[in-house]
């Protein structure tokens, strides 16, 4: 393969496009959700990801999977867990079956936040790839993330 390699240059066009479709997306939602509730992309998705825990087997997240799921390392989770404690919208306590282990939990406070700003992320994603739609270099990629996900979801 060469470096004009068309095979190369579609790859690099469609990584160029999935990177501007996901940045214009986050960019939106960024907008919409700090003007509306105060909240970023990364703390609007830590409390969606947390407010899905559950009591049972399997059902709270460790650190590592909480930064996984947020796509984020795990020390900026961290930080970004002690950003939201620090605001009373999250609550962290020791693991009742192993006393090294730290589980986090989205207060009432968060719960009614996420419950507000829920709408919003929702409308704001919508916007942002019906508009995608409209660019033919984007619109594939708009409609492939628009069937990823169940129609009661957005």
């Amino acid at each position: 393969m060469t470096a004009t390699d068309p095979a190369l240059t579609a790859l690099a066009q469609g990584w160029s496009a999935l990177s501007l479709l996901h940045g214009r997306i986050e960019t939106h939602l960024e907008r919409a959700l700090q003007s509306g509730h105060g909240l970023s992309v990364r703390e609007y998705s830590l409390l969606d990801v947390l407010s899905r825990q559950h009591d049972g087997e399997g059902g709270h997240l460790q650190m590592k999977q909480v930064a996984d799921a947020v796509v984020l390392s795990q020390s900026a989770t961290t930080r970004l867990v002690t950003r939201l404690e620090d605001r009373g919208l999250l609550a962290r306590y020791l693991c009742p079956t192993d006393r090294r282990g730290i589980y986090t939990d989205v207060s009432a406070t968060g719960l009614a936040l996420l419950k507000q700003a829920r709408p919003t992320n929702n409308r704001a994603l919508r916007e942002a790839l019906d508009s995608a739609m409209a660019e033919p270099d984007l619109a594939p990629l708009a409609q492939a993330v628009t069937h990823l996900t169940a129609p009661t979801a957005i």
